[in-house]
């Protein structure tokens, strides 16, 4: 799951810092709110990579989701871009919680087989 879910975080980082660019820009917000906003989701979806095997760190990465669509309120564009790394969040926990159950099953059976 761990490496799925950093792969989805790592792409989340460059989204965010594009429409933090697109956001000086379309908005009427100042540079230094933009960049306080957009750095500190930028932060955080690099240190939700490594807290993802911690308790709560899809909780936050869920978070970290929500937080992306409702950046569309500023740049529009990323209603769509929320949903779509919402979709691809859950797609992460979700196969990744059953490759990672498989892995456990074989490791399992070929410790049974020595």
């Amino acid at each position: 799951m761990r490496t799925l879910c950093a792969s989805t975080l790592i792409g989340e980082f460059f989204v965010i810092g594009f429409a933090g660019l697109v956001a000086m820009r379309l908005s009427d917000l100042s540079m230094g709110t933009v960049w306080t906003v957009s750095g500190t989701a930028m932060v955080l979806s690099v240190l939700l990579c490594g807290m993802l095997t911690r308790p709560g760190g899809v909780a936050l990465g869920w978070a970290l989701q929500i937080g992306l669509v409702l950046s569309g309120f500023v740049v529009p564009v990323m209603f769509f871009l929320g949903l779509v790394f919402g979709a691809l969040w859950w797609a992460s926990v979700h196969f990744g919680r059953k490759i990672d159950a498989a892995k456990a099953r074989f490791a399992a059976e070929a410790a049974e087989a020595a």
